[in-house]
């Protein structure tokens, strides 16, 4: 199928295997953001309590996406469209323009740390813009070749990650750290901590579908995905926590000089950076596309890639508000893949797909939106700011936006009888 196609995939085209789809998420997760969430650790948190929060908030972050992954070889539509069964098709248009718009964010964050560290090694501070140029367009024009691209793509590049992160691992392993970490800005309570990594895992819930919809085993989707997220967050989170104790400074550049891996750190986050702006540029193409159907699909890739790239030239302090950015990423998420949980696996309502492209159809009542859904999504956002400070936000979300959307579903169907 061409990019950005929003149509269902035919099961005669579901040929994709789970390790594929397995590469897809862990090229996409071996990111410098990755290693900055580790970073963010690295505030006064004992190592033994950010070694746990790194396990435990990947692990749980990871299963909350995976858990979501088998409803795309069960419908075989995008994230973007199969959140309308739970949200209603405008619901679902709220949902595709969160998407749209912090996936700039990412793509900009993404394109300034790698530009940064390469021209460091290849060409001096000067060459900065123009690594964020080539990065950009030569991403965004393997996304637009379409699905098999992409796969080829990270098929290359994946395993050379995974050498050079293996080089990488070995430099920060061999560097002494310091036995007590430098108080690098303002302390994260530990609760915070954990809401942090599980909000950078679940920053990908919303291609749940988006990928294992080219997959025929629900199964082996879920264990792609998982294994796809927690094994790359559990590597490299960690090498970011040592890495910014060492140089006592979250900044990526100085955080790779103080372990001396020099132009391998360089490689790693040129190609890393290729590998998850992939998803990103593919993921805002979809969901333009849901709003916008008559777009043309490379006009939406294209569109998407370069405004990224604009915005990562154009500066603006991204990585300054990153753990803020994490923070309202898990309050706007949590709750949907609570809520999606909720409709697909415990209360099992039964999808027609027709139905989740037609406006006039069940999704497309009560102004499009699903009320349930609506009071659900609120109230676990709530949940998330009021939880947050004491003991993390994310378990209260996820219990609030389930109870309130099941609470929801039992008085809709009373009212219809």
């Amino acid at each position: 199928m061409p990019a950005a196609d929003i149509r269902p995939v035919p099961l005669d085209q579901r040929t994709q295997t789970p390790f594929d789809l397995f590469i897809i998420f862990a090229g996409a997760n071996i990111v410098a953001t990755t290693l900055q969430v580790g970073a963010s650790l690295a505030t006064g948190i004992p190592l033994w309590a950010a070694l746990t929060i790194i396990g435990l908030g990947a692990l749980l972050g990871s299963v909350l996406v995976a858990a979501l992954a088998p409803i795309g070889p069960r419908l075989g539509v995008p994230s973007i469209i199969a959140v309308r069964a739970a949200l209603g098709i405008r619901g679902g248009t709220v949902v595709a323009v969160i998407l749209y718009l912090t996936n700039f964010a990412w793509i900009a964050i993404n394109n300034v740390i790698a530009a940064s560290v390469a021209a460091h090694i290849w060409g001096g501070v000067a060459t900065t813009t123009w690594w964020i140029l080539v990065l950009g367009v030569w991403s965004t024009a393997i996304v637009a070749g379409g699905p098999h691209a992409v796969k080829v793509a990270d098929r290359v590049a994946v395993p050379l990650l995974l050498v050079v992160g293996s080089v990488i691992t070995w430099g920060v392993w061999a560097t002494p750290q310091p036995p007590v970490a430098t108080t690098i800005g303002q302390a994260i309570p530990w609760p915070r901590g954990l809401d942090i990594v599980i909000g950078y895992q679940v920053s990908w819930i919303l291609m749940f579908a988006d990928y294992s919809r080219y997959t025929r085993s629900e199964r082996g989707s879920f264990v792609a995905v998982i294994l796809g997220l927690a094994t790359t967050s559990w590597w490299l989170m960690p090498l970011g926590l040592a890495a910014a104790r060492v140089a006592g400074s979250t900044d990526p550049g100085v955080m790779l000089s103080a372990v001396r891996i020099g132009w391998l750190g360089a490689t790693l986050m040129v190609l890393a950076t290729l590998t998850t702006n992939f998803v990103n540029i593919y993921l805002s193409g979809l969901a333009w596309r849901s709003v916008f159907p008559k777009t043309h699909q490379q006009s939406a890739i294209w569109s998407i890639g370069i405004i990224g790239t604009a915005l990562g030239v154009a500066g603006g302090g991204f990585l300054d508000r990153y753990v803020d950015f994490m923070l309202v990423l898990g309050a706007m998420l949590v709750p949907v893949g609570g809520i999606l949980l909720a409709h697909f696996f415990v209360a099992r309502r039964r999808v027609v797909v027709a139905d989740l492209y037609d406006a006039g159809g069940p999704y497309g009542r009560t102004w499009g939106f699903s009320i349930p859904g609506l009071i659900a999504w609120v109230s676990g956002s709530v949940a998330y700011a009021i939880g947050g400070p004491f003991g993390g936000g994310t378990v209260p979300a996820l219990v609030t936006a389930v109870t309130v959307y099941l609470a929801g579903l039992r008085v809709m169907s009373r009212r219809r009888a």
